[in-house]
């Protein structure tokens, strides 16, 4: 009974090709605007994530004034010195590394060419600590560090803009007043969550920048970077008590630097995207319900078209279930058939958009099952109607209809 029922339907489905096709169309575009949508944002999800992840391992920033970014409350603040570093790295447990960092904005030239870029003064901690990958060349030895030596790593952004295609290795670049030897270059991670090219650097010895180009002994920014086993809030808690300590802030005071995890950074700007992909997915959803109501609509035009063929079923013998089961398998063909194109065309959409939006494209099982499996529901639910009121049409009535 339910493979002659499924061969009936599939057979009325095949005499009206063009009408079924525009019945499905609204399960097509629902179906593949939400996996579109839910698979875009989880690939914004992940470049989000990963971007975050690309400034360091486990990273936790410790800088001066109570505020973090633009307009930070910073200028009154004392900086850090590179004792600073040394003291977390002898008195705190769990970390794997500590790089006092202090930057200058300068423009550096070789040859004919000249480029505004960010100098950034650490030790070869700083490497480690942000996640740094060697291209080629090497970074500073002990030695270089202590002596504040000319020497430099540069970004793939600075390679290109000074050297092109030439290999830097070996070759000096003027900073300022004095020439720096090129003796690594740092592999490319593009740009940061905030939009920010991490490839336009320079990384010199800490001492070298801070006697040739900022004449001071201070440091902007504390890195650390957590072991993975390592509890981050204690480790900030350990942090802010040292630091207090060393800054001898007293009890009633208020801190005068900041620390920020940026694990925290990632996991609210990935629960935004979220929220994002959740709305969007929802919204397209709503398509999703016209689709199973213009299913619903065709359902009863086609009861009304065939209402003689209905009634002579009935009077040969065919139970009410029966055609029930016709028209319900019909509706749930017609849906579940709108869904696996829409699968399809999502699919294909979102490799295209996903290559464009420069995102990774993330495939979820999860959102194109549920998809399906909603779509094939909507053809149970809206097509019940119908069917139920096939399979009531009385058969003497069902035969005199024209």
């Amino acid at each position: 009974m339910f493979w002659s029922s499924v061969l009936l339907a599939l057979r009325a489905i095949r005499r009206n090709l063009l009408r079924s096709f525009l019945t499905i169309l609204g399960i097509v575009i629902g179906v593949g605007a939400v996996i579109t949508m839910v698979t875009l944002g989880n690939g914004a999800t992940r470049a989000v994530s990963d971007q975050i992840s690309s400034l360091g391992s486990n990273l936790i920033m410790v800088r001066p004034g109570q505020r973090l970014g633009p307009g930070r409350d910073s200028a009154g603040a004392p900086r850090f010195k590179a004792s600073d570093a040394e003291a977390i790295a002898a008195q705190i447990s769990s970390i794997n590394a500590v790089a006092p960092v202090a930057n200058k904005s300068v423009t550096v030239v070789y040859a004919a060419r000249n480029w505004s870029t960010t100098v950034t003064g650490s030790t070869d901690a700083y490497f480690t600590v942000g996640n740094w990958q060697l291209a080629d060349g090497r970074v500073f030895t002990k030695a270089e560090q202590r002596a504040g030596k000319a020497v430099c790593v540069i970004g793939a952004t600075v390679r290109k803009e000074l050297f092109g295609d030439r290999p830097p290795l070996g070759d000096e670049l003027r900073i300022k007043n004095f020439a720096c030897e090129v003796i690594g270059l740092l592999q490319s991670k593009g740009q940061s969550a905030m939009g920010m090219d991490q490839d336009d650097i320079i990384v010199i010895p800490l001492r070298t920048l801070q006697r040739r180009l900022a004449g001071n002994q201070d440091v902007n920014t504390l890195m650390v970077s957590a072991q993975d086993s390592g509890d981050t809030d204690r480790i900030m808690a350990d942090l802010r008590l040292l630091m207090r300590e060393r800054r001898k802030i007293v009890a009633n005071e208020d801190d005068n630097f900041s620390i920020l995890d940026t694990r925290q950074i990632a996991e609210a700007m990935t629960g935004t995207t979220k929220v994002l992909t959740m709305l969007l997915g929802a919204v397209a959803a709503v398509s999703l319900l016209v689709g199973g109501i213009g299913i619903m609509n065709i359902m009863l035009v086609s009861v009304t078209e065939r209402t003689r063929e209905i009634g002579i079923r009935l009077a040969i013998g065919a139970l009410e279930r029966e055609v029930l089961l016709q028209f319900l398998i019909e509706a749930v063909a017609l849906s579940s058939l709108g869904g696996v194109v829409g699968i399809t065309l999502a699919t294909l959409a979102s490799l295209g958009l996903a290559k464009i939006m420069q995102v990774p494209y993330v495939f979820d099982p999860g959102i194109n099952l549920l998809s399906f499996l909603f779509s094939a529901a909507i053809g149970v639910i809206f097509g019940y109607f119908p069917a139920r009121r096939a399979a009531r049409l009385d058969p003497i009535d069902a035969l005199r209809h024209e």
